[in-house]
């Protein structure tokens, strides 16, 4: 057999680690990043500890606590949403307004109004995949 009719197995996607100190992680600046992600329409998945950060084609971002379940939406639609975080060099606190879950292809937000969304396109494998790995 010569080397043309011989088939090359597919390789996975390689993921790009780094690690990082303490002193050199800001949650506000990965807000910040995630944000501007969704704004340019880069889809992408990041942990950050337990945290997951995802943002969308279609302009959305989003903050996970896999953990407790809490969801926060940084971006919709291309728009950057109200959100508080404080953060100190030692501490940070996060207003979470929403819990989620995952059924499927299917992101189901339940907001703190009491409003359920069910939102579908999202990457979702990878979340669950990035909540895997968090824990």
């Amino acid at each position: 057999m010569t080397d043309s009719n011989k088939r090359r197995k597919a390789r996975a996607p390689r993921t790009k680690r780094r690690t990082l100190k303490r002193k050199q992680i800001s949650i506000t600046d990965e807000v910040n990043y995630i944000i501007n992600l969704a704004l340019n329409s880069n889809a992408r998945v990041v942990t950050l500890g337990q945290l997951i950060f995802f943002s969308t084609g279609t302009g959305d971002a989003w903050m996970l606590d896999p953990e407790d379940g809490l969801a926060l939406c940084l971006a919709r639609d291309g728009e950057k949403q109200r959100l508080r975080i404080t953060e100190t060099p030692t501490d940070f606190s996060i207003e979470w307004n929403a819990n989620y879950g995952i059924d499927g292809d299917a992101f189901i937000v339940l907001e703190r109004s009491g409003r359920i969304r069910t939102i579908f396109g999202y990457p979702t494998t990878e979340i669950l995949r990035a909540a895997c790995a968090a824990r």
